[in-house]
């Protein structure tokens, strides 16, 4: 069937926000044709409900958010030139090859994110009301409508799990997706919808076998199992009857619910199905494993049942380290661009390597660099964008332009400041740089004395301590993270401690000392959530690792032996590295390796802000970590990357967290630390 549509859309991209409308009775485009088929498994649907959706941006949808008018998804369709519409929207309907065309009579203004949305019809056997499928069509060109951009549409149950994946971060479920107007969240929410594409290729429904960069390798047998999953109840006659026989449509529904509990909100739709999937992917993991047919529809599939449903992507940076090129990932950053970055430890001449929100490598084979040493373990933006990274190695301080990778600092780097080994660095919300300093090469035994913390003002161009600030607590500085008051933390791996500075105007910073609380113990990692509290990745003695949490006047809110330590451990073992999402949810990858399903893997594990596991006691898993997580970032789309510097792999988890404020000195300086752009 032939239809018009409208669709509605907004601003220029990163600049200004927007709100969506309809934009009232349409004017002839010419060649503004979109056409594509429904398919369950290998199957047309006929007489299905197609609709053309744009994700709102009046409020957030996703995990947790419910369903409301404000997060609503617009529909685009023009009742009027459809001549079918119900209580979702207008429509256009699939014939009997499960074909579609919306034609003519739309625009759609630049930069909106638009998806299709199949719900109902027939794949052979009997109508199925609760069979819908997801395309993610994407941001809308400056054209103002997809006839360079869109050749065809095949919905599938392989399109609607990479769609539902992607937009995780921002689905409350299938008609339900939506951002706020800030700049900031329409970037996130523009790279979400991109990252469909590394997942899934539109025109023929197909998994995608690598990334647009090609650097990229997608998990091509899960997302297989996981369409045949969702095709068992979409191929059926919809009938949702149980628990004595249960139908492929309840076990899936029964299974999926939106809180990842038995007593939690059952999906009434497919589409919704995936989504709550991807929102709990620890959660009736054999279950859901086993409604895959016998005779798959999408192949080559998972030949045993995975650890979790985490969808993940493995990049490399780029470059042969036996060359001198990047390698050894151990510090991630992300920019307001969702531009992901990230320090090499690796002795090579690329200190830092950048890849692109969809994982494309922009810095090129052998990395950004300025010829010194690298050994770089930390990285940070600040509030001008620029990237800062500290050389243990070099004893100095390096700063690239964050938006060519061009080195900015002198030759050698800066130097001086009471630079000892530096490990980690920080910017606060007055644009000082802070690293913390190791001071020691036989770290990280106990009582070594490392050098304590330095500041290099950006604004004045100069170290305000020429020799660093030290103090009876410091030992073996580690990590370190501002929070929005202007207070420095930093972890004491040798002592078991945790820091705080508090500057003054002039003179040495006051030094408080935090220990034998909250289970801190042998502290690596840690990164500050919305309220001020500190997060703490603690290893303890290395086997009966935990996460702890300090308020911001620094007591205790942990128990005295922290977090996952219990029966339900969330899968940490040794936890090194820790970020926080804006939902307050606390994410920790771990240094060591464990063997699960007979793989051999590094996994991460996933905390509310209440510090109650939500990963399994094994974790997540992904097959680009293998030995240690030493470093995490979340982006503004509500992916995770971590980085294994052994393998030399960035892992994107697709839409597994909530979209956060990046960079994270932007949260420093606007009290939005671990909070939703």
């Amino acid at each position: 069937m032939r239809a018009s549509i409208i669709a509605a859309s907004c601003f220029p991209l990163v600049l200004t926000g927007c709100t969506l409308t309809n934009t009232g009775t349409p004017s002839l485009v010419q060649g503004s044709t979109l056409s594509g088929s429904a398919y369950g498994g290998q199957q047309p649907i006929a007489g299905a409900h197609v609709y053309l959706f744009a994700a709102n941006t009046t409020g957030y949808g996703g995990e947790g958010i419910a369903a409301s008018s404000s997060n609503a998804s617009v529909s685009l369709l023009n009742p009027t030139i459809t001549g079918h519409s119900d209580s979702i929207g207008a429509y256009v309907l699939t014939d009997a090859g499960g074909n579609f065309s919306i034609t003519g009579d739309y625009t759609c203004t630049p930069n909106t994110q638009v998806y299709a949305y199949a719900l109902g019809g027939n794949a052979g056997a009997g109508t199925n009301s609760h069979a819908a499928l997801l395309a993610a069509l994407g941001n809308c060109p400056s054209a103002g409508n997809f006839l360079s951009n869109v050749s065809f549409i095949h919905m599938d149950e392989v399109t609607t799990v990479a769609t539902a994946y992607a937009i995780a971060g921002f689905a409350t479920d299938a008609t339900h997706v939506s951002s706020s107007g800030s700049a900031l969240a329409q970037t996130g929410i523009q790279n979400a919808f991109a990252n469909a594409a590394n997942l899934a290729v539109l025109s023929t429904g197909a998994a995608a076998t690598t990334t647009a960069g090609g650097n990229g390798t997608p998990p091509t047998e899960e997302i297989n199992t996981l369409a045949n999953i969702l095709a068992a109840c979409i191929n059926s006659n919809g009938a949702v009857t149980g628990p004595s026989t249960p139908s492929a449509c309840y076990t899936l529904f029964a299974n999926t619910t939106a809180d990842g509990t038995s007593n939690g909100t059952q999906p009434t739709d497919t589409a919704t199905a995936a989504i709550n999937i991807a929102h709990n992917p620890g959660i009736n993991v054999a279950a859901l494993y086993g409604l895959a047919p016998a005779q798959s529809p999408f192949s080559p599939v998972l030949s045993s049942q995975p650890n979790d449903w985490t969808v993940s992507i493995q990049f490399a940076e780029g470059g042969d380290p036996s060359q001198g090129g990047v390698n050894d990932p151990y510090a991630l950053a992300v920019d307001a661009y969702g531009n992901v970055w990230a320090a090499n430890n690796g002795n090579a001449v690329g200190a830092v390597a950048e890849l692109a929100p969809d994982g494309t490598l922009k810095s090129g084979a052998t990395g950004f660099g300025d010829g010194t040493s690298a050994v770089f373990d930390g990285i940070a933006f600040d509030l001008n964008g620029d990237v800062w990274v500290p050389s243990y190695a070099a004893n100095c301080l390096v700063k690239f332009s964050g938006v060519s990778g061009a080195v900015l600092s002198p030759p050698g780097g800066i130097t001086g400041g009471g630079l000892s080994n530096p490990r980690s660095v920080t910017v606060d919300g007055s644009n000082n740089v802070w690293v913390s300093n190791l001071g020691v090469a036989n770290f990280p035994f106990p009582n070594n004395v490392g050098a304590g913390a330095s500041v290099y003002s950006v604004a004045s161009s100069n170290w305000v301590s020429n020799t660093g600030y030290t103090g009876a607590s410091l030992t073996a500085p580690y990590a370190i993270a501002a929070d929005h008051t202007g207070n420095i933390w930093i972890t004491n791996n040798s002592s078991n401690t945790v820091s705080e500075l508090t500057p003054q105007i002039s003179g040495a910073p006051l030094e408080n000392s935090y220990t034998g609380i909250a289970g801190i113990g042998l502290p690596y990692g840690l990164a500050v959530d919305a309220t001020g509290n500190i997060w703490i990745a603690s290893s303890a003695s290395f086997g009966t690792g935990n996460i702890s949490e300090l308020s911001s006047t620094g007591s205790a809110v942990s128990p005295f032996s922290g977090y996952g330590t219990s029966g339900n451990t969330g899968g940490i073992v040794n936890p090194q590295s820790i970020a926080i999402d804006g939902a307050g949810h606390a994410w920790s990858g771990d240094q060591s390796s464990e063997t699960i399903n007979s793989n051999t893997v590094s996994p991460i594990a996933e905390f509310d802000n209440n510090g109650n596991p939500i990963s399994p006691n094994t974790g997540y898993v992904a097959p680009g970590l293998q030995t240690q997580t030493v470093a995490l970032a979340i982006d503004g789309s509500g992916d995770i990357w971590a980085a294994d510097p052994t393998t030399n792999y960035l892992v994107e988890f697709i839409g597994a967290a909530a979209p956060v404020v990046t960079p994270i000195s932007t949260g420093v300086k606007n009290n939005t630390q671990g909070t939703r752009p």
